[in-house]
This record gives structure tokens, sequence and C-alpha cells, in this order.
């Protein structure tokens, strides 16, 4: 019982904000290929399939990135009693854990086709280069959209074995989203960032914080109302993307300096910016 409760602590399972906010942008990919690909056991067959890989990669992810961090880690208020920091679990049996994840999560990926397994390998790259980014580069959060993210292009070529202009463009609005809520979450750590040497977009604009928030996320806007204009006349479609809009222009109308409880709380809401985003992706596949 006290391995599975370490385990469980080490991949996040009890925090499923992280996986979904992986997921979402798969599912959106999906969404928005079906409308291309009218096959709608092969999209639920595929849901599933990018749900379970979400959460075998998020975990897996979430384990190296507590190894490769687990010195700063010591020294961060709000992650030093994680289970490798805090010397609950070894760093051999963390990296047995990470191939055991990364092995079934490339059982899941060789159901797709060739384009996707490539892509899927590219994403592997990527996460694995994501948590040395903080120490070299204020733009971490722009990394991990860049990475979060690449599930879009993953879903729209498993569904329709190509990528599109318009994929890229859900892609790139994805990306500032996630620019956006990464900063707003790296925000609880600036103190200790900075007295440990960590680099961050929360520290970079700290004295800014609202303003690039709010930028990044109206980058994200224009884009997805750029992208689907065609379809701002059916009703349903309009306010569901209504609602993912004001989920954001909340986020930032909330958004405070120095209440780290707080900013926590915004960070979660973009789980429900992400559903909503979804449902209007899908609504436009009922006109």
């Amino acid at each position: 019982m006290q391995h599975f409760k370490i385990f469980i602590e080490l991949t996040r399972l009890n925090k499923p904000i992280g996986f979904m906010l992986l997921f979402w942008p798969c599912s959106w990919g999906l969404a928005f290929a079906y409308s291309e690909n009218q096959n709608l056991n092969l999209f639920f067959y595929y849901l599933i399939l990018f749900f379970l890989g979400s959460v075998l990669m998020r975990s897996a992810g979430c384990i190296f990135n507590d190894i490769v961090d687990r010195d700063f880690d010591k020294k961060v208020q709000r992650t030093k009693l994680r289970p490798i920091a805090d010397g609950k679990i070894t760093i051999k049996h963390s990296l047995a854990y990470v191939f055991f994840l990364c092995s079934i999560a490339f059982l899941i990926l060789l159901q797709f086709n060739l384009l996707t397994i490539f892509l899927g390998l590219g994403s592997m790259i990527l996460a694995f280069a994501y948590p040395f980014m903080k120490r070299i580069t204020y733009w971490p959060q722009l990394f991990l959209g860049i990475t979060f993210n690449w599930g879009i292009m993953m879903a729209w070529a498993a569904m329709n074995n190509n990528i599109s202009p318009e994929i890229v463009i859900l892609y790139i609005s994805a990306i500032f989203w996630t620019l956006g809520y990464d900063t707003i979450y790296g925000a609880q750590d600036m103190s200790d960032d900075e007295i440990i040497g960590l680099k961050s977009t929360s520290i970079k604009f700290k004295k800014n914080l609202r303003l690039f928030v709010s930028s990044s996320y109206l980058v994200t806007i224009i884009s997805i109302l750029y992208l689907f204009k065609i379809y701002m006349g059916n009703n349903l479609f309009t306010f569901l993307i209504l609602i993912f809009v004001l989920s954001l222009v909340y986020q930032v109308f909330k958004l405070e300096k120095n209440k780290t409880k707080n900013y926590l709380k915004l960070f979660k809401y973009n789980n429900f910016s992400g559903l909503f985003l979804f449902l209007g992706i899908c609504s436009i596949n009922l006109q």
C-alpha cells in the first residue's frame, strides 16, 4: 500500500488537472478533424487512446521532472515533500516507473498511422527536454506550450493522415493558452525560484503579470475566433466559445500579485476552459 501511495504521489494521479490539460488539446484536434473525417467510431476510439496516452505520458513526465529537479525541489516550499526530493523512493526505482509508463504509451502509439507515430516520438523528446528549460531560459512556459499541445497535431494526423494549416493555427492558439495558464501556475514559486536561480515567464514578467497573461490569452482568443469564424452563426457553438473566452477573461480579472492560493485556483479553471472549447468544436459537427 505504501508503494502504491508513493506511485500516486510521483505521477500526480491524485491531481487530474495535469493530465486533463494535456488531454484537452488532443480532444480539440480530434473534434476538429472529425469535421473533415466523419467517422464516429474512429473518433471515440481515438479519444479513448489519447486520454490513456495523456495520463501515461503526463505521469512519466512528472516522475522524470522530479528526478531532474530533485535538488531544487528540496529548497522549494511547495515541492520539498515530493517522494524523490524527500527520499521516499530511489532514482533507480523512479526511472523504472518512467520506463514502464513510456512502454505502455508506446504500445498505444503503435495503434495509429505512421505520421502520428513519428509525431508521437517527437513529443517524447520534447517532454524529456522540458525539465531542463527552466535552467537556461526565462521561457520554459513557452516550451511547455509547444510540448503540451503537440497532441493537437497528432490527433489531426491520426484522423486525416496529414497536417493542415488550420490545425497549425489551432496548435498556436493552444501554445499561447498554455503560456498564459502556466505563467499563473509558476507565480506560486516565484520567490523560491529566484533564490535558487530557476527561470520562468512568471519571474520575467512579475511586474506586469496580468498584462502578460492577458496578452497570451488574447492571442488564443483571436486565433480561435479567426479559425472558426464561419461557424459563428451556430448559436450553440457561439455560446460555448463565449464561455471559453469568459473563462480566460475571468482569470485575468481575478489575477492579483502575491496571492499564492489564488494562482492555483485560477490555474485550475483551465480544465473548464478546455472542456468548453472541446464542446464548442464538437458542436460544429451538429449542423
